[in-house]
């Protein structure tokens, strides 16, 4: 158990250092948005790829700050009964959903935009519009945000089967050791 608990403390790293990129993302983004305000209302100058650059940067906020958002326990619960159920029901459920739920789907969409990725990398796909960028970029944050998704998953699994087996307690926001 020590040695897993160690690999998860080493993803939640990872995810961590990604969730941090995510963070800069957005001030590189609110930064770029206001420069191109700046320049189409002040100088009438505008390009679409200041445009696409945000988007780009939008995704990696989402797809690199997934990862760190599920460490965090942070993410959308649908279930409306969660919260009434006892400390050890939600790790169960947690568990649960996690190996029945997110780490197949996290794989499959993985798995699945991997080629897409590859095929825009390979054909030199360019945006459509006018003074656009190349996709392959955006494309890989794609495999690259599941994969990492995936793994944090795995963390998430092994702190819960931990904290059910004693070698662990959870925190809303951190494990700790159990003293």
């Amino acid at each position: 158990m020590r040695a897993l608990l160690r690999l998860s403390k080493a993803i939640d790293t990872l995810s961590a250092t990604a969730g941090l990129l995510a963070v800069w993302l957005v001030l590189v983004a609110c930064v770029i948005s206001a420069g191109n305000a700046l320049m189409r209302y002040g100088f009438d100058l505008s390009s679409n790829a200041w445009l696409e650059i945000q988007w780009y940067l939008f995704g990696g906020m989402v797809m690199l700050g997934g990862a760190w958002t599920l460490k965090l326990n942070e993410h959308v619960r649908v279930d409306v009964l969660y919260s009434r159920y006892s400390e050890r029901t939600r790790l169960w459920v947690d568990l649960l959903g996690a190996i029945f739920f997110l780490l197949p789907m996290t794989v499959m969409i993985g798995w699945l935009s991997w080629p897409l990725f590859v095929n825009s990398l390979a054909i030199g796909e360019v945006s459509g519009n006018a003074g656009g960028l190349i996709r392959w970029p955006v494309k890989v944050l794609i495999p690259v945000g599941f994969l990492l998704l995936a793994l944090q998953g795995l963390s998430e699994i092994i702190k819960r089967i931990a904290n059910l087996t004693g070698h662990l307690q959870l925190d809303s926001h951190y494990v700790r050791p159990l003293e």
